[in-house]
């Protein structure tokens, strides 16, 4: 554990101390105020509920995007650079590795999620929000990062350089998004698999209306899972090869 802990908290503070991790954090930050201003708020008259059920829609495309663009760095960026033989040399395991990475990458996420907290907060100026509703939505949001990062952490583990992993991330990112709209477009049995399998829509609604969906939450910490669990298989076949 203590291994894990001192991996999560070196990823953590290369976040905090590089311009890329500051780059990541300020556009999640501004693409988020400006469609908050135009897209949530608008000009059309709307109920506090439905402005912040937008707010959550919006937040959820950059923070899937954060996602891969911070993992594509974690693995890729090790191999790349050669600094990859002394994690393989340390005496910790390929499961220590994946999970500190993931971890440290997951707290910067948190971060940059939770600073926009201050934007449901400005609904209160006009209107009236309910702390459940957010409550439920930052949970949905951490949700889907943790998902997100999952896979892009695969992508980095599969990759020999950074621009690969964000490719490899991006693409099994958007396959199971495109879940989401081809599903409307078949029909059932198929529909119904594709619609559950998607990472969004069927799993991330109900908490941008404010209901904490157990289901869902089984399927974001199952796709956290699956996902770091072949990113291990992947660095134990590359440690043998």
């Amino acid at each position: 554990m203590n291994t894990i802990l001192l991996l999560a908290r070196r990823e953590l503070g290369a976040y905090l101390s590089t311009t890329w991790g500051y780059v990541i954090l300020s556009s999640v930050l501004l693409i988020d105020g400006l469609l908050f201003n135009t897209w949530a708020m608008g000009d059309a008259p709307r109920y506090s509920a439905e402005v912040l059920e937008e707010f959550f829609f919006v937040c959820s495309g950059t923070t899937m995007i954060a996602g891969i663009l911070m993992t594509m760095r974690l693995i890729a960026e090790e191999r790349q650079t050669a600094t990859i033989t002394l994690l393989d040399t340390a005496p910790i395991s390929e499961a220590q590795i994946v999970i500190g990475k993931y971890l440290g990458a997951f707290a910067f996420l948190s971060i940059i999620t939770l600073m926009t907290a201050y934007m449901p907060a400005l609904i209160q100026i006009n209107g009236k929000v309910s702390f459940g509703q957010i409550a439920a939505g930052y949970l949905g949001l951490l949700s889907l990062g943790s998902a997100s990062i999952a896979i892009g952490t695969l992508g980095s583990a599969m990759a020999r350089n950074q621009l690969l992993a964000a490719v490899l991330g991006g693409s099994m990112l958007g396959l199971m998004v495109i879940g989401w709209l081809t599903s409307r477009l078949t029909d059932a049995p198929l529909s119904d698999i594709l619609a559950y399998v998607a990472i969004f829509d069927r799993h991330f609604q109900p908490f941008m209306r404010g209901r904490i969906n157990t289901e869902s939450l089984i399927y974001y910490g199952s796709v956290t899972f699956i996902f770091l669990l072949l990113a291990t298989r992947v660095l134990q076949s590359r440690r043998q090869s």
